[in-house]
């Protein structure tokens, strides 16, 4: 629930970030900075917060499915995403005036992360069920616009805040969607496997208490 919890605050702070920039891209952007920098300080701060948080529990009793995977007691995942967006917001917070002329590039390196962010949950989710290939579309497409407006940025016509503020928009609802949809899926698998687990102790125990009464 923790990670969902991640998930959705970081999808919010991302599609305010980018109705901002498709709003007042051509308005002065200091405070728009200063705003960028501290939804994404507060962001990463608390991917980390759930990190440590699911580390604590890392020793709990381990589960595994049929095929050996491990789906109870494992580890989380390093918050590669979330210590980026802390970097990022302290550094556009507090210093907004260096980093105007910059801000399309600094942009679309979140953008970036938060699609290699996606491709990394989405392999996760491959060990409690099948990923189809449109749910890799978006963070692809995500991860391209990115890359261009890094290379080449006059690629992306006249506007690239407006096209980056749209695809964060976008990559907010889509990390939206993918967190419930694996959240569900997940605790679904995590269900069956437990039930499945108890069948085959609950077996083993009738198997057991037969055999100590034939050898009676």
């Amino acid at each position: 629930m923790k990670v969902l919890q991640g998930s959705a605050f970081r999808a919010i702070c991302s599609i305010i970030v980018g109705a901002l920039l498709v709003k007042y891209r051509e308005q002065t952007v200091t405070w728009i900075t200063i705003a960028i920098g501290v939804l994404f300080f507060l962001s990463g701060l608390i991917s980390c917060l759930i990190y440590f948080s699911q580390k604590r529990h890392a020793d709990d009793p381990q589960l595994f499915d049929a095929n050996g995977s491990q789906i109870l007691g494992t580890k989380p995942q390093f918050p590669i995403a979330g210590i980026g967006s802390i970097i990022l917001g302290i550094v556009l917070a507090m210093m907004p005036a260096t980093f105007i002329t910059g801000l399309m590039y600094v942009l679309a390196a979140i953008l970036i992360v938060g699609a290699l962010n996606q491709f990394f949950t989405l392999a996760s989710a491959t060990r409690f069920a099948r990923i189809g290939l449109v749910w890799w579309l978006m963070p692809s497409l995500v991860l391209l616009v990115g890359i261009i407006a890094v290379v080449r940025p006059s690629t992306i016509a006249s506007a690239p805040l407006f096209v980056i503020g749209w695809c964060m928009m976008i990559y907010g609802m889509i990390e939206c969607i993918n967190a419930i949809k694996i959240y569900r899926v997940k605790k679904a698998f995590e269900k069956l496997a437990k039930a499945a687990d108890e069948a085959m102790t609950a077996e083993a125990e009738d198997t057991s208490a037969g055999e100590a009464i034939e050898e009676k």
